[in-house]
């Protein structure tokens, strides 16, 4: 059915976008002033029927790091079809036309239900791990470092302080998002109608010996007693650490804290360097599941924004249902000082759909993992492990927040 249009939202409907979007997820949304002043309204849309709006979604400009650059991506959310207008196509119609019209190359977002996103050229690109440690068992820490560097600070001195340590964090792992002023007001925000019966976020930081921050930690805590004595529970909410040292003595700290016996944290990498702090790594119970789902929009601007981990030159013949300039075969050429991408008559090498490029942008799921599947396909000989060579990348990335 197509008894509905889509147009660009109004300035003043944020709170309408809003409370689609949590009808649609099943919770009562409660707008903010802050929310407002984020709300982009030339890039959200809202699927109308006459003067009800019965679905949105929404595009944030931020940018992302991928393999050896930090880019402009897409960062798509709030995405939500009233429950009276299911299965009529008006999500179809919302995300195509979002994504025929993003000025970016690459979008990402966090599927809800993951089902639905590779429908629309979407690839997991990104795997998250969650952390539930036992504090009692992961065994002595490196004691040789000693946390004297260790110090809290208040939310305004945080705004200033940390949006660099995280800019330098973009700089090594792939898969992080840059955050604007007004954007890490938010992310700082506290209120307590939101703690769930923890303590107030702590804004834990490690400086040099000149006494820079080269790394951060928010975290909080939260009471509990069993009838053996104090359980307290920790919960990390982000540790962004670039530094080597600031990475053990933020960890060393907070898997060392008094009266508490369990730590969660939900935003680790595959690789996290983390199982190498402890001496019981079996105490570090994981849960690996998909984070980041990128989408490229540009095939070729795409592939010219990353770097690539070896040398290549390989023609990739790409379809797209969704977007029909990214269907055709695409030069890809590749070495430590440039990279180029265009359009070319070549025979193709490899040939695969666009979701299964938008897996394996981030270099961290391999090529070859798809051509059993027969998402990639291989035309000429040796090309396939030469091309995962290039797009694999030696850091795993990761997102830290959802959005």
């Amino acid at each position: 059915m197509t008894d509905f249009e889509v147009r660009v939202a109004r300035a003043d409907e944020h709170d309408v976008a809003s409370g689609v979007f949590g009808e649609a997820m099943m919770f009562d949304a409660t707008p903010s002033e802050l929310g407002r002043q984020l709300f982009e309204p030339e890039r959200a849309l809202m699927a109308t029927d006459g003067a009800e709006v019965i679905g949105t979604t929404r595009a944030l400009t931020r940018d992302l790091s991928v393999p050896g650059a930090v880019v402009d991506a897409a960062h798509v959310t709030g995405v939500g079809v009233r429950a009276t207008y299911r299965r009529r196509g008006v999500m179809s119609a919302l995300i195509g036309r979002q994504l025929r019209e993003v000025q970016e190359a690459i979008a990402v977002l966090w599927a809800s239900e993951p089902a639905i996103y590779g429908r629309f050229g979407y690839g997991a690109a990104a795997w998250g791990t969650n952390y539930e440690i036992d504090l009692r068992r992961v065994g002595p820490t490196d004691d040789r470092i000693r946390p004297g560097a260790l110090g809290v600070l208040t939310v305004d001195e945080a705004l200033k302080e940390l949006p660099t340590v995280l800019r330098r964090a973009q700089e090594q792992r792939p898969g992080v998002s840059g955050r604007s002023e007004l954007r890490w007001q938010g992310h700082l925000e506290d209120k307590p109608d939101d703690r769930n019966g923890r303590t107030a976020r702590q804004i834990l930081v490690h400086r040099d010996e000149a006494g820079t921050i080269t790394g951060y930690a928010l975290w909080r805590g939260k009471m509990n007693w069993v009838p053996t004595g104090p359980a307290n529970e920790v919960l990390v909410e982000e540790l962004v650490a670039p530094d080597p040292t600031a990475y053990r003595v933020l960890w060393q700290h907070l898997l060392t804290m008094d009266l508490s016996a369990k730590l969660g944290y939900g935003y680790a990498a595959v690789d996290e360097p983390l199982q190498q702090l402890v001496s019981t790594p079996t105490a570090l119970e994981r849960r690996v599941g998909e984070s980041l789902w990128l989408r490229v929009t540009d095939v070729p601007r795409a592939l010219q924004q990353r770097q690539y981990a070896v040398p290549v030159d390989v023609v990739l013949d790409v379809t797209d249902d969704l977007i029909e300039t990214n269907t055709g075969r695409f030069r890809l050429t590749a070495d430590e000082s440039s990279v180029t991408c265009e359009r070319t008559d070549a025979p193709a090498d490899l040939s695969l759909p666009i979701g299964t490029l938008g897996a394996i942008y981030l270099g961290g799921r391999p090529l070859t993992e798809f051509a059993p599947t027969g998402r990639v396909t291989e035309h000429t000989p040796a090309t396939l492990n030469r091309a995962t060579a290039a797009f694999n990348w030696p850091i795993a990335p990761v997102s830290l927040e959802v959005f």
